[in-house]
């Protein structure tokens, strides 16, 4: 399974070509298949590759969305230990 995580753009470093940050993670990522991209966009990323413009309340529920989805996954399985 992919994720498509959302990230806001911190520089444009060339023709097509944005660093994004989130959770003080940067990664350089394609622009190509949206218009106009400038710094402080947030955009959705999906294998290296900028998606879609969203704005910054969106951006702030899909991160809260992962954040209680990783949570979620630290929880014990109680049922493990059933014969």
């Amino acid at each position: 399974m992919c994720l498509a995580v959302p990230m806001k753009i911190v520089e444009i470093a060339g023709k097509n070509i944005a660093v994004v940050e989130a959770d003080g993670a940067k990664a350089r990522i394609s622009t190509s298949l949206i218009t106009n991209p400038q710094v402080g966009d947030f955009v959705i990323i999906h294998a290296g590759y900028a998606i879609e413009k969203i704005n910054q309340k969106e951006a702030d529920l899909r991160i809260l969305l992962f954040k209680e989805l990783a949570e979620l996954s630290q929880i014990p399985d109680n049922n493990a230990a059933l014969p």
